[in-house]
C-alpha cells in the first residue's frame, strides 16, 4: 500500500482546497518543492503533485515549479491539472514526471486517452473525480452524468497504471474517506485504485489499507498531513507492515 502526499500547486504556492472550490484555499507554503521534498525526506516514495491553475484553465500553468520537484525530489512524482494534449503529456515526461494524471479528456476525448496510453505503457494514470456518485471534469467544475464506474470500464485492457479515485465532496474536508464507493470500484475493475479524499485520521488509513484484496494499492493525504492531524512516518509504518503481514499470510 503506497501512502502518497499530495502537493497541490495554486498562483505559485503550495495551498490546500476544500471541495474543489477555488477561493476556499489554505496556503501552507509559499516554495512547493520545499514541502515535496519534505514529504520525501520523511518516507514518502511517490508524490501527488497537481497544478490546480491548470485544473481551471485546461493549461499547465506551474510547469516550472514542477519541473523544481522534479529535480530536487528522488520521489516518484505523479502530475495532474489541465493535461489535455500528447505534447503536454511528453512534455512533463521528458523532465522525469513517472506518472502523468489525465481527468478531464477521459469523458472529452477518450481516444486520445487511448492513444497516451499506447504512447506511454504504465505511465497514464486516469483520474475520476465524483460528486454525489457522478463524476466531474475541468478542475471539478463540470459535472457528466456518467458513473465512475462507466468510466473505469471504458479503459480497462489498456496499460493504465491505475486509477485515482476521489470523492469531491470529501476532499479537504476531513470527514473519512468514502470507504464504500472507492471499494464498489475496485470491485468492478481490474485497474489499480489509488483511493483519495477525505482522510483524516490514521484509522482511516487503516480501512483503505483493509481494502487492499480488492485491488486497493494507495491513498492519497493531503490536509491531515498538513495540519499534523496525521504522522507521514507513522502512516507508512503501518502500511508497510500490513503489507509484509498480507505477504506471511498468503
Amino acid at each position: 500500500m503506497k501512502i502518497i502526499p499530495a502537493v497541490d500547486i495554486k498562483e505559485g504556492k503550495c495551498v490546500r482546497l476544500k471541495q474543489g472550490i477555488a477561493s476556499a484555499k489554505t496556503i501552507f507554503s509559499d516554495k512547493p518543492e520545499e514541502m515535496a521534498k519534505r514529504w520525501y525526506e520523511l518516507g514518502a516514495e511517490r508524490i501527488h503533485v497537481v497544478d490546480l491553475d491548470g485544473a481551471f484553465s485546461g493549461k499547465p500553468i506551474n510547469f516550472d515549479i514542477i519541473e523544481k520537484i522534479v529535480k530536487s525530489v528522488p520521489a516518484e512524482i505523479e502530475v495532474g491539472g489541465g493535461i489535455r494534449d500528447i505534447e503536454t503529456i511528453e512534455r512533463y515526461i521528458s523532465i522525469g514526471v513517472k506518472y502523468v494524471i489525465l481527468g478531464t479528456i477521459a469523458i472529452e476525448s477518450p481516444d486520445m486517452l487511448i492513444e497516451a496510453t499506447q504512447r506511454y505503457p504504465k505511465k497514464i494514470i486516469l483520474g475520476i473525480d465524483a460528486k454525489d456518485g457522478q463524476v466531474a471534469v475541468e478542475g471539478w467544475v463540470k459535472g457528466s452524468k456518467l458513473t465512475p464506474t462507466e468510466i473505469a470500464k471504458r479503459f480497462e485492457g489498456y496499460d493504465i497504471a491505475s486509477i485515482i479515485y476521489t470523492d469531491i465532496k470529501r476532499d479537504g474536508m476531513k470527514t473519512g474517506p468514502n470507504i464504500e464507493a472507492a471499494k464498489k470500484l475496485a470491485s468492478s475493475v481490474n485497474i489499480p485504485i489509488i483511493a483519495s479524499g477525505g482522510v483524516a485520521t490514521i484509522e482511516d488509513i487503516k480501512k483503505i489499507i483493509d481494502l487492499s484484496s480488492y485491488g486497493i494499492e494507495g491513498v492519497i493525504i493531503g490536509r491531515a498531513l498538513y495540519d499534523g492531524d496525521i504522522d507521514l512516518k507513522e502512516a507508512i509504518k503501518i502500511a508497510r507492515k500490513e503489507c509484509r503481514k498480507d505477504v506471511h499470510s498468503k
